[in-house]
């Protein structure tokens, strides 16, 4: 596809400055959505000037350029996510070009699930691997409250069930838990989704962005969804699918699914992550919880090679030191800096 990817001397295995390696490029494709869930893109505080004009997007042969090119670095997973990934038009035809990439084994999106229904087929035929969706709640009260007053949650349990249908067969299923929000919930959507392959993951509340009121008062470690779940169905412990993995995973005793617990707050992962997060508008950030970004938009429209703009990405990944989420409560400034919101990078 590209002239980089023919040459196998410039492929490298690089780390940071941390002995982090790099495995994961996470792509938000817009930073628009159907939804205004308070955690990430609240109402009141994201006005529509906040939003990126169609010219500021990156078009997707320049999105497959950075990917190409971060294979060469050691990238073998793609997420797709957004804003809502699927009301970017183009995103069946990214899904293509991605997927005839060498070195790509993996491509993911994740969706609020409201469009999945009509969409789910052509995102498999267009090669997407495996889905995750966001679900806070079955309530639809409390459903509506965490998104912002949009959506339905028959919409998104359509999107889900249609998407098993096309050949999604285990779809994970985040849930942000949130003190005075959706800790009802729990049992619920356990109820619901044991029996099936799916898969719960429970997502303690972060503090990414500045616009969505985190306190650490209202983070509900995963412990504590641990202990209500195991207290219901006794759950066993499950190794990682892979090293790096968000996620730990585990097993209901009785055979009848997984349920994962990500948590940033209570027990941060940076010593293993292995990810980078490309904006819509062409930033690159080295961490979710990042303050700035290396401008690769402005590299690739200004007729730079490949060579030379894989050394960027490399030398940005070298330099790399990111670990928020470990200094958090032990570098109180670190809570005040700016940060990029979630909704321009992706969860």
């Amino acid at each position: 596809m590209l002239p980089l990817l023919q040459n196998k001397e410039r492929k490298c295995i690089v780390k940071d400055s941390l002995g982090r390696t790099l495995h994961d490029l996470r792509i938000s494709v817009t930073d628009q959505c159907n939804f205004r869930c308070p955690y990430c893109m609240p109402y009141k505080k994201i006005v529509k000037d906040s939003f990126l004009e169609k010219d500021e997007f990156l078009e997707i042969s320049e999105i497959t350029r950075i990917a190409s090119l971060a294979t060469q670095l050691g990238v073998k997973k793609i997420r797709l996510t957004g804003g809502e990934p699927l009301l970017r038009k183009d995103i069946n035809a990214l899904i293509s070009m991605i997927q005839g990439i060498e070195g790509i084994t993996d491509i993911a999106l994740t969706t609020n699930g409201s469009l999945l229904a009509n969409k789910a087929d052509e995102l498999k035929a267009a090669g997407l691997n495996r889905l995750t969706v966001s679900l806070d709640s079955l309530d639809e009260e409390i459903f509506s409250a965490m998104s912002g007053g949009f959506g339905a949650v028959k919409d998104v349990l359509q999107g889900i069930t249609t998407a098993g249908k096309a050949g999604f067969k285990k779809i994970k299923i985040n849930v942000v838990v949130e003190k005075n929000a959706n800790e009802s919930s729990i049992l619920d959507l356990v109820d619901f989704f044991r029996g099936t392959p799916h898969i719960l993951r429970f997502i303690e509340f972060m503090d990414v962005g500045t616009k969505n009121n985190w306190e650490a008062t209202q983070v509900i470690p995963s412990t504590e969804t641990y202990r209500k779940i195991h207290h219901k169905y006794p759950l066993v412990s499950l190794d990682a699918n892979y090293p790096g993995e968000v996620a730990s995973r585990y097993a209901f005793e009785d055979g009848k699914g997984e349920v994962g617990f990500i948590s940033s707050i209570s027990q941060p992962f940076c010593q293993d992550c292995s990810r980078l997060r490309l904006s819509p508008d062409g930033k690159l950030y080295a961490c979710l919880f990042a303050t700035e970004g290396m401008d690769v938009k402005s590299l690739l429209r200004s007729d730079i090679s490949d060579i030379a703009l894989f050394d960027c990405f490399k030398n940005f990944w070298m330099e790399r030191e990111d670990r928020y989420s470990e200094k958090r409560f032990f570098d109180a400034p670190q809570i005040q800096r700016p940060k990029v919101e979630m909704y321009k990078i992706g969860g």
